[in-house]
């Protein structure tokens, strides 16, 4: 029981679970606003305005540096894995989706295939930049509030 309740007083977990939290059921409110339908997939779903992955890594790494000092190797390892997850949000995980979307399109048109699909390829993989961008301002300036 002791373990759990260092984990719940954590700055350095709670406050990144509570920003993807945060953001998650944001993104869920928005798009039932948008599209008057319950999208339960919007709550754990990658993709979308602003990037919770970004929000995340950074609200880590802030609460890691006003841990530890901004000028500690934890700080860096975090700080460079926050650089790589956004780069990889931005960059891969969104080249996959546009492929996704692109074999979609090529799977729905008649006569053009001849494998049966059963399902779709998720598209909202990854983020444009701008969402990075926004993700990782939001964790930065949540990670020094909490």
């Amino acid at each position: 029981m002791e373990v759990f309740t260092q984990i719940t007083h954590n700055k350095c977990i709670v406050v990144p679970v509570i920003m993807w939290f945060s953001i998650q059921i944001f993104k869920f409110l928005t798009d039932l606003i948008k599209n008057k339908k319950i999208n339960f997939k919007r709550v754990f779903g990658a993709g979308g305005m602003p990037s919770s992955h970004s929000a995340v890594v950074c609200s880590l790494a802030v609460c890691v540096g006003k841990e530890y000092g901004f000028d500690s190797g934890i700080f860096a390892i975090a700080s460079i894995l926050a650089l790589v997850v956004m780069y990889d949000a931005a960059g891969v995980r969104r080249a996959a989706g546009k492929q996704a979307r692109v074999l979609n399109k090529i799977i729905n048109t008649p006569n053009l295939t001849s494998e049966q699909v059963q399902e779709k390829l998720v598209e909202a993989l990854g983020h444009t930049p701008v969402e990075v961008f926004v993700g990782a301002v939001l964790g930065i300036v949540v990670g020094f509030i909490l």
